[in-house]
């Protein structure tokens, strides 16, 4: 037979005060003038970050510091990793004058140096390879001082998906989320000779 249940009475004396959380941890919501001037330049050009797919919750900060990581080839993923919160499904077809765009945000933000990533397009052919050399050289003829990191997907192993990325002209720094060509690492940052 189960014992019967005892009513737990709260005690009389007060609830300690909870310790207060440490200022640097609180993060602030978004919202000041670069953010704001950001959010509408990003959908004015029809543009992604994976700050904004991903739901980074410094987002507020790198915005108002006008620093963000482009995402290309769309705004869902061909897979669904578990960790990530970018959206997963059939993307929509690939959008050809998304290099210029980018361009075109890349320029007016003023910046020295930008960020690619893209989400999974395992229904390309390449992966959307051909998509990160166009960004690439449409950054390099009109922003020629600006550098160039590119963070690129897996390619299912493709190299020639990675001869395609880094072909003429290649980016400053190239990483991948996994093995592809000879970049074995996770995230590992290789420096490529521009050309």
């Amino acid at each position: 037979m189960a014992a019967p249940l005892v009513q737990i009475q709260p005690s009389a004396a007060s609830p300690a005060e909870p310790a207060r959380k440490p200022s640097w941890l609180k993060v602030k919501a978004p919202g000041g003038p670069n953010y704001v001037a950001l959010k509408h330049l990003m959908r004015d050009l029809k543009l992604h970050t994976v700050c904004e797919e991903a739901h980074c919750p410094n987002i507020g900060e790198c915005w108002e510091h006008k620093a963000a990581t482009f995402m290309i080839l769309g705004d869902v993923c061909t897979r669904n990793c578990a960790y990530c919160a970018v959206a997963h499904g059939t993307p929509a077809p690939l959008d050809t004058g998304e290099p210029q765009r980018l361009a075109d945000a890349v320029a007016q933000m003023g910046l020295q140096h930008v960020v690619i990533t893209s989400v999974d397009r395992d229904d390309l052919p390449n992966g959307g390879a051909e998509v990160f050399a166009a960004c690439i050289a449409e950054l390099r003829l009109r922003l020629p001082q600006t550098s160039v990191e590119v963070l690129i997907p897996d390619f299912k192993g493709n190299p020639e998906a990675l001869s395609i990325t880094i072909s003429r002209p290649s980016p400053g720094c190239i990483a991948s989320r996994g093995p592809v060509g000879d970049i074995h690492a996770h995230w590992s940052c290789s420096t490529v000779p521009c050309k």
